[in-house]
């Protein structure tokens, strides 16, 4: 159980973060991770519009399409855990990793990887967002959807870690 990788999305579809987090996460070079990015934006986009699950209130309500595509989907929504969410769109992945992600309501996509039974990614998810909150948005030199480089973020990133491998989610704050 462990930790693998994190990546930050911009609502654009473009990497604006991306770290290993553990020892046992595998080396990609940076144009695989632009195209790891871009690619799970468009399949998010992808599982948004085409999901049957629909809850109400969220941001993409078509349901024309959704009786044509149900028996495809199906499927496909059984395997990626696609529910309710900031815009619906895909969650959690399971197989021989587990895939996280948390879409803000301002389109950011903060996604984890972790080896299979790491427990509570959403709570680690959730605190990773609020320091992203309180480090990098709260640098004057960061233009939101450019690449993070914010030091501060990065170690809090690191530190948070730290502290959930050594001392479990439930210490986190």
């Amino acid at each position: 159980m462990g930790f693998l990788h994190l990546f930050i999305v911009n609502k654009s579809g473009g990497l604006i973060l991306h770290r290993p987090l553990g020892p046992s996460a595998p080396s990609i070079g940076t144009n695989e991770w632009l195209r790891i990015g871009s690619t799970f934006h468009s399949l998010h986009a992808i599982a948004a519009e085409a999901g049957p699950v629909r809850l109400p209130g969220n941001k993409n309500s078509f349901f024309s399409i959704v009786s044509k595509l149900f028996v495809i989907m199906d499927n496909a929504c059984r395997i990626l855990n696609v529910t309710d969410g900031a815009d619906d769109g895909i969650e959690d992945i399971q197989g021989g990793i587990v895939l996280k992600c948390l879409q803000t309501r301002t389109g950011i996509k903060f996604v984890l990887t972790a080896e299979p039974g790491t427990p509570d990614l959403d709570v680690v998810l959730r605190e990773i967002y609020v320091l992203y909150s309180d480090c990098a948005l709260k640098d004057p030199f960061y233009e939101l959807e450019m690449p993070i480089r914010c030091e501060l973020f990065t170690n809090a990133v690191e530190n948070l870690i730290e502290r959930v491998n050594a001392e479990g989610v439930g210490k986190v704050r």
